[in-house]
């Protein structure tokens, strides 16, 4: 019987009927014991690797951090062929000093200790193995090998004297700029843009990060909300792929104090997406982020964001009113602009005449106006407001409510007839009335123009190929039972979890996409009375209990027990809003 079957069955983890199973699977299907105990779902990956580096006697490597070896890679990588590398599930992870990290999933297959040993012979470097697991040897394997190959091709193609000449540009006068941007334009860093950007695509980032080091420029993508280290290329080709960014956005070039924002759009395939650039001056030189638009990811429904049950049906009946303001409030990043730019979509028709004040304008809507704010000539959002409402607009959408003066004007365009769309910075949706009210806006004012609030938080959500259920520990379960108490939505009758795995759908990370968590309140008779009393943010959070409200930390946590996202998920982003 094999050696992890064996030791399962010694845990008590299987019994023998099944390890007699499994072991007839190894020898039929020819796969690896590990293979089969993973399909089957007994244990977790790393649990199952953990009882073998125990096994075996060789240190584990639970986790591989790319970042920190980021800068090595490209040269250690050169020492296992790619080929070598897939086949015997082996990678350099990292140099210690003068000897080399080896990765090895396989590590007791005599055939790969010789490969490793021959190659170690060949390379002249002394290395140490330690055990990984498929989803980390996947990890290095996709996050490296075929975009090391595509970007080495295209840095090769620059010539050290092109780079030199660039650098003397740079440092003349501005009478250079174009003869600079010629260069900018040429084939390889051409490329080199292209591969950046076709990966971002390809890869699903919401935006991409170009950031000069002291020695290294780094290139790192954001997916589902966390930023990956995703390439390193030489400092010297910093100047040039900044000047390509500026080409694309047509921004100047010349100009490296102050911040340059600007947007372009380039096709893959079919699909034609468009990129929204923002330039920031470091003491190392200028720091690009480019957001990732795709026009054709259009959410039509508010179900669609993770809006659901009673959320959803407060949402959709404030869209229903014919005047009032409706705002969506949370952190930088958790959705806000998504949610009324869905709104706005369902309230786009052709009898109404929907103007939008914005700061930038993220995605375009047919039928829509939509103004950017350029507050560097005075135009902010409470001059642009003012220019709005001589429009004869039905619907309003302003980016943000940042001071009282805007306030003030989206109040009393709510109340002489418009619908008024916008975002606010709080922690959760009753914090939106005391935050209104210390801007200044009077209580009696606010209950008549303010529909609805809606905050929310965006977290991850567990692939669903291969998310593992399992029973929560009590503590859980007390805590959970205790949060969803009086929820009429909940069932904590008998309900399970769910963690992230890994497999090639998700790239190995357990998570794919992220969907919204919601807090809805709305004005009514009785919340109106409870505002108009002056009442403190505790009694108005008590009413929106008595309203029904469901707060994000328990829309979260139904989403958790439906398999859609983790506990820890829910947890970590609805902190503040506890």
């Amino acid at each position: 019987m094999s050696t992890l079957i064996q030791k399962l069955l010694k845990e008590g983890i299987i019994d023998k009927k099944e390890a007699i199973v499994f072991d007839a699977e190894v020898k039929n299907s020819g796969k690896k014991e590990e293979e089969i105990i993973l399909e089957e779902g007994v244990v977790s990956e790393k649990f199952l690797f953990k009882l073998k580096s125990k096994e075996l006697d060789i240190p584990f490597r639970e986790e591989i951090d790319i970042e920190s070896v980021g800068s090595v890679l490209p040269d250690i990588l050169k020492l296992i062929p790619e080929d070598s590398a897939k086949y015997y599930k082996m990678v350099p992870m990292g140099k210690d000093e003068e000897t080399i990290e080896i990765g090895m999933v396989y590590p007791e297959e005599p055939k790969a200790q010789e490969v490793l040993k021959f190659v170690s012979r060949r390379g002249g470097f002394s290395y140490k193995i330690f055990l990984i697991t498929p989803s980390s040897f996947n990890k290095m394997l996709e996050q490296y090998n075929v975009l090391r190959k595509e970007m080495g091709t295209a840095l090769g193609a620059i010539d050290q004297k092109d780079l030199e000449k660039e650098e003397e540009l740079r440092k003349k006068s501005k009478k250079n700029v174009e003869e600079f941007q010629r260069m900018a334009e040429e084939a390889p860093i051409v490329r080199v843009m292209s591969v950046i950007l076709r990966n971002a695509v390809e890869g699903e980032a919401s935006d991409i990060h170009i950031e000069p080091g002291r020695e290294k420029l780094k290139v790192r993508f954001r997916v589902d909300g966390m930023l990956y280290s995703s390439l390193f290329l030489p400092l010297k080709t910093h100047e040039a792929i900044v000047a390509r960014v500026k080409i694309l956005s047509k921004l100047k070039i010349e100009e490296r104090r102050p911040p340059q924002d600007g947007r372009f759009v380039s096709k893959f395939g079919e699909k034609t997406i468009d990129f929204r650039v923002s330039t920031l001056p470091t003491t190392l030189g200028e720091k690009v982020v480019i957001r990732v638009l795709d026009p054709e990811s259009k959410i039509d429904k508010v179900e669609d964001l993770g809006a659901t049950g009673k959320n959803a049906e407060t949402i959709k009946e404030a869209t229903k009113k014919p005047t009032g303001m409706i705002l969506a409030t949370g952190p930088t990043g958790s959705g806000k602009t998504t949610t009324l730019y869905v709104l706005l979509n369902k309230l786009n028709k052709e009898e109404v005449n929907i103007v939008t004040l914005e700061d930038p304008v993220e995605y375009f809507i047919p039928g829509v106006n939509q103004s950017q704010t350029k507050p560097e000539i005075g135009y902010g959002f409470a001059q642009g407001l003012r220019q709005i409402v001589r429009q004869d607009p039905d619907i309003i959408m302003v980016g943000e409510i940042r001071d009282e003066e805007t306030a003030e004007l989206a109040i009393h365009a709510a109340l002489t007839g418009h619908i008024v769309l916008s975002t606010l910075h709080t922690n959760d949706a009753v914090g939106v009335i005391p935050r209104l009210i210390d801007m200044g806006i009077q209580p009696f004012l606010l209950t008549p123009s303010l529909n609805m609030a809606i905050a929310q938080r965006l977290v991850r959500k567990l692939c669903e190929k291969c998310r593992e259920e399992y029973d929560p520990p009590e503590e859980a379960k007390k805590m959970i039972e205790s949060e969803l108490k009086g929820v009429k939505e909940a069932d904590t009758d008998s309900f399970k979890l769910y963690r992230p795995k890994g497999c090639n759908t998700c790239g190995s990370s357990g998570y794919k996409g992220r969907i919204g968590i919601y807090e809805t309140l709305s004005m009514d008779d009785k919340l109106a009375e409870v505002v108009l009393s002056n009442a403190s943010e505790s009694k108005i959070k008590q009413q929106a209990k008595r309203q029904g409200m469901i707060t994000m930390r328990q829309d979260g946590i139904m989403k958790a027990i439906k398999g859609e996202t983790t506990i820890e998920e829910v947890i970590k982003v609805t902190k503040e809003a506890a």
